[in-house]
């Protein structure tokens, strides 16, 4: 992450540096969308342990603006040929995002066929920039239930799954945070899970949860729910906690999971 010349002033619901009371952590935000997006933004302040461990209680939001972002793609592009739609859309996606938790998917998938069972091949298989093939499989899966979802959605003229679909898929990054430890001491995510404010992150991701319930119906959100389940149960038993790829994972899994029941 980049560094500037001044340091972020305010916690997420606290008492900042000048002695007021401030609620939105703006620096946190920034920080947010940085890491988790291609959205070209730039951040001149110094970015330390704390405000890096801030940064997640905001990633429900930016899956807000990812989904703020296909939302209004989708309105421009022509509803004649929901397919076509439907592919930009994902292409959209996956640029807007980098790719970043279809990497991470890629990873567990290579390492969780590849490890056989053992954790220290596991992590090894992860750690290695080389997609095998069990990696190629789990993404054309991925992206072609997406797609296909994607189409029977636009079909339907449901709008609601772009925008909320992002905000739960990062919510379950803070659901696994509160839920599992970090075992990558030296991954990206390190300071991120040892920093968080759990009380605040338990907020959030309340929150985030009572507005896909509201929005999206009980069993699409139960059945997300379900599958980041799995993910955490799966990488309890092969590693004992997480890591920036199991986090990934999640959000792919749990996004996939929550389209495809939305457009069965």
């Amino acid at each position: 992450m980049p560094r500037g010349v001044c340091s972020s002033e305010a916690n997420f619901v606290g008492r900042s540096t000048t002695g007021g009371w401030r609620l939105i952590d703006l620096p946190a935000f920034q920080v947010a969308i940085q890491f988790l997006t291609r959205i070209p933004l730039r951040v001149d302040f110094a970015i330390d342990d704390s405000l890096a461990g801030r940064s997640p209680l905001y990633y429900p939001a930016v899956g807000g603006v990812i989904g703020g972002l296909l939302w209004s793609a989708a309105s421009l592009l022509p509803q004649s040929a929901p397919a076509m739609t439907a592919v930009l859309l994902l292409t959209f996606w996956v640029v807007l995002t980098g790719a970043l938790h279809l990497d991470g998917l890629a990873d567990c998938a290579d390492a969780w066929v590849g490890g056989h069972g053992n954790r220290e091949r596991t992590f090894s298989i992860m750690k290695d920039p080389a997609a095998g093939p069990m990696a190629v499989v789990a993404l054309v899966l991925v992206l072609m239930l997406k797609g296909t979802a994607l189409r029977q959605i636009i079909e339907q003229g449901q709008w609601l799954p772009l925008l909320m679909t992002p905000v739960l898929g990062r919510s379950a990054i803070l659901a696994l945070m509160l839920t599992m430890p970090y075992v990558s001491p030296n991954g990206l995510a390190a300071a991120l899970y040892t920093r968080l404010p759990r009380t605040a992150a338990r907020g959030v991701l309340a929150l985030s949860l009572l507005l896909a319930v509201v929005t999206l119906g009980l069993l699409p959100v139960v059945l997300t729910a379900l599958l980041v389940l799995a993910v955490r149960t799966a990488a309890m038993r092969r590693l004992g906690g997480a890591t920036g790829d199991v986090y990934g994972a999640a959000v792919e899994l749990g996004e996939t999971a929550l389209l495809v029941a939305l457009a069965l």
